[in-house]
C-alpha cells in the first residue's frame, strides 16, 4: 500500500487519505478512513457508480454527508476503491473492464489491503449504481460464497425504467434528472464540491448497463450472504414499484436475509444528499446485524 497526495482540485474530509493498492497486475487508488481505535469492527468496502470516483463516498458539501467519516466514527474502516478504469488505473484501462475482470481486480486489492491492515470481523460490501452490479456479482461468486459479511446496494435494480417519451429531451438535462433528481435534495455547494470526483464513464461500462438486465437474474440467485437494497424516492434509472421489488426479492431466494427499502426525500446519488446520513446509518446498522450473525 502506498499513500498518495490529493489530486488537484480535490478536497477530503479530515482523517480521509488517498492510497494505492496493487491488484492483479494493476494499481488501484482508493480513499481510506480508519477509526481512532484499532482493530476496526469491520471494513466497509465501498464501490462507486459510473462517471464518478471514490470521492462519491466522501461528500464535502456538508459534514453529515461523508460515509468515510461516519463509518470511522462508529468504529469501522472504510475503504472506497476507485474501480478499474477510474483514478490511478484510468490510463491503463481507458475503456474500463467487464464485471468479471473488475471482480478479480477488486478481490486482489482486498487481499493486498488485508495483508497490511487489521480487518476486524471482515469485509462488508457497500456499493452504488454501477458499483452495485460489481458488488452483487462478487457476492454471487460461487467459488467464494461467504467471503463477505453482507452486501448493501443503492441505486441499482434489475429492470431499467427508461422513458421513451424522454428521448427528445436534451441529453445533459436528462442525465442530470436521472442522476440527481430535484436539486433541493442536496446540500448547497454539492454540485461544485463534486466536480473533482467526476470522471468519464468507460465505454465498456456503458455497454454493460443493458447487459446487466439480461444476466442479473442468474447473479442474484447465486448470492448466499445477507442483502440490503435501497431505492431512493426519486430513483429514475430503475423500476421500483411494489411489484418490481417483489420480483427482485424473489430472485434473491438463496440469500439468508433480504431487505429492500425505499429512502424518502432522496435522488439516485443518495450518498451525496441530505438523506445520506440516514441511509449510511441504516447501512452500517445492517452491517452490525451481519456481524452478529
Amino acid at each position: 500500500m502506498i499513500e498518495t497526495s490529493t489530486p488537484p482540485g480535490a478536497v477530503r474530509s479530515a482523517g480521509v487519505r488517498r492510497i494505492t493498492l496493487e491488484a492483479a497486475g494493476s494499481t488501484l487508488s482508493a480513499l481510506l478512513s480508519e477509526p481512532a481505535q484499532l482493530p476496526p469492527r469491520a471494513v466497509v468496502l465501498a464501490l462507486h457508480g459510473g462517471g464518478i470516483t471514490s470521492g462519491y463516498f466522501d461528500g464535502t458539501a456538508h459534514p453529515d454527508v461523508s460515509l468515510m467519516t461516519l463509518g470511522a466514527a462508529l468504529g469501522f474502516t472504510v475503504l472506497a476503491l476507485d474501480r478499474p478504469g477510474y483514478g490511478a488505473s484510468g490510463a491503463r484501462f481507458p475503456q474500463g473492464q467487464a464485471l468479471a475482470e473488475q471482480a478479480e481486480a477488486v478481490r486482489a486489492a482486498v487481499a493486498a489491503f488485508a495483508a497490511q491492515h487489521a480487518t476486524g470481523g471482515g469485509f462488508f460490501l457497500l456499493a452504488h449504481s454501477w458499483g452495485g452490479k460489481l458488488a452483487l456479482t462478487m457476492a454471487g461468486d460461487a467459488e467464494h460464497p461467504h467471503d463477505f459479511l453482507g452486501v448493501d446496494v443503492s441505486g441499482c435494480g434489475h429492470r431499467l425504467a427508461l422513458d421513451p417519451a424522454a428521448d427528445g429531451q436534451d441529453r445533459d438535462a436528462l442525465l442530470m434528472l436521472r442522476n440527481w433528481g430535484p436539486p433541493q435534495l442536496y446540500p448547497p455547494g454539492t454540485f461544485r464540491a463534486t466536480q473533482a470526483a467526476l470522471s468519464p464513464m468507460p465505454v465498456r461500462e456503458l455497454a454493460a448497463i443493458i447487459g446487466w438486465t439480461r444476466t442479473c437474474d442468474e447473479v442474484l440467485a447465486r448470492i448466499r450472504i445477507p442483502v440490503r437494497l435501497t431505492f431512493a424516492e426519486h430513483e429514475a434509472w430503475w423500476r421500483h414499484r411494489d411489484e418490481d421489488l417483489a420480483d427482485l426479492s424473489a430472485l434473491l431466494g438463496g440469500a439468508p436475509r433480504v431487505l429492500i427499502e425505499r429512502q424518502p426525500a432522496a435522488g439516485h446519488n443518495l450518498s451525496l444528499g441530505w438523506a445520506a446520513r440516514a441511509y449510511h446509518l441504516r447501512a452500517l446498522g445492517f452491517l452490525e446485524e451481519c456481524l452478529r450473525g
